[in-house]
């Protein structure tokens, strides 16, 4: 992995300055340097390595914890060989070094450095993602802190609803959706539910589509017997609400602008992976498409959160990055299995869900989910080894270039594992 390189850099990284430290190939300290976030100071970084070693970049291997940002980048830009490396290995490594615990950005430098050129195997070696594939993180990440801010409004106004104004929340389980909003805008409080026509509800529901419920019920709801609460109660919720309106109808434009670009950024890699022509290879992202249980969110945070392990189609890699492997502590004559909880959690809520729909949709899932209920198994025990088997199928699908087929042995062997 490393066998061209002569000298070691460990960078410790900050947000104002960065602390770096360069190694030779026999691990002796040759200089130690701070350099300051930015263009000019990552720049001198750069002119700096490649003025102490005179060397080509290739040759210089760089240690650093965060496996992303200017810093990285600028180095991958520039053909340099950049490792990263969890946090809490780092920190074993340290007691290495220093058996009191001291810790400081210029030891943890030297520290990063020197792991890397004597333990190397313990770090990742990092590539630059193309373009589209960084745009499809971020739209990704963004639709998913999207989803969390809806659901805290969400709550917020239940809550709010429940002081004065109960009734409201029977007609849906989503009240951040547009459609109860404009509802609550005709009729904010139940004597203004008295006074709504007919006409003007069953034309919100005309508007947003809404054919489980008539104007009628709605109002029915709505008309229920109203709370008692103290004077200035109801007045104070609905100012509440109204704020929290305004930021829900943001929000959900937000969401639908992100889920538009998680369809066309996906479309673009389909595109560029699969042109067309009768002999070319399935695309990476035709074949997670054909797959039950993976949507548009599921099939953007697979793409974007294990980039790397589904490129390799590397199962093991894969089933640990998204928690589904398990982690065995023995000892003696101790040995008990546990849930890995150092895990990607974004790639391991996709993975849940992901095998949550599989098994209503895919026979060989659902009998696999049966076997391990009637064993004993929870809920959630049972989804985590049906997204085993599905990760170690999908690899194999991946591998053979083939899209996913119910009806295929060899789909139904690898998902019935």
């Amino acid at each position: 992995m490393i066998e061209d390189v002569g000298w070691f850099v460990g960078i410790d990284w900050a947000t104002r300055s960065h602390s770096v430290c360069l190694l030779d190939a026999v691990g002796r300290q040759v200089a130690q340097h701070e350099f300051d976030h930015g263009g000019a100071g990552l720049t001198e970084l750069r002119d700096w390595l490649l003025e102490q070693t005179k060397a080509a970049p290739g040759q210089i291997a760089v240690a650093i914890e965060m496996p992303h940002g200017p810093v990285v980048e600028m180095l991958l830009e520039h053909g340099f060989a950049v490792f990263a490396i969890n946090p809490k290995q780092l920190d074993r490594f340290r007691d290495r070094f220093t058996v009191a615990g001291a810790k400081d950005d210029r030891r943890d430098a030297h520290v990063l450095g020197a792991s890397l050129r004597t333990d190397h195997a313990a770090f990742r070696r990092l590539v630059a993602d193309d373009a589209a594939m960084i745009e499809l993180r971020e739209w990704s990440r963004l639709a998913d802190e999207l989803q969390q801010e809806r659901t805290r409004l969400a709550n917020r106004l239940r809550q709010q609803l429940w002081r004065y104004y109960p009734q409201a929340t029977k007609l849906t389980d989503d009240v951040a959706d547009e459609w109860f909003l404009a509802l609550w805008e005709k009729a904010p409080t139940p004597a203004k539910a008295v006074k709504a026509s007919e006409k003007a509800i069953a034309g919100v529901l005309k508007d947003y589509r809404i054919r489980r419920l008539n104007a009628a019920t709605v109002l029915g709801t709505l008309r229920e017997a109203p709370l008692f609460v103290a004077p200035g109660t109801t007045e104070a919720a609905c100012a509440h609400i109204r704020s929290l309106a305004a930021r829900l109808h943001l929000v959900n434009r937000q969401i639908k602008e992100a889920h538009q670009n998680l369809d066309r950024l996906c479309a673009e890699l389909e595109g560029e992976e699969n042109p067309s022509g009768p002999s070319s290879e399935q695309c990476d992202v035709t074949i997670l498409r054909s797959w039950p249980g993976i949507g548009r969110i599921n099939l953007a945070t697979l793409l974007a959160e294990a980039t790397e392990p589904l490129r390799r189609r590397d199962y093991h890699a894969l089933r640990a990055l998204a928690g589904a492997a398990p982690v065995t502590r023995q000892s003696g004559k101790q040995r008990f299995v546990i849930r890995r909880l150092a895990c990607n959690r974004r790639l391991q809520s996709a993975l849940h869900h992901w095998s949550r729909v599989a098994i209503q949709h895919d026979a060989a899932s659902r009998r696999r989910y049966d076997a391990l209920r009637r064993k004993g198994h929870g809920h959630a025990r049972a989804l985590r080894s049906v997204g085993d088997r599905l990760l170690f199928a999908l690899c194999t699908t991946l591998k053979r270039q083939t899209p996913y087929d119910a009806d295929h042995n060899g789909t139904k062997n690898s998902a019935n594992g």
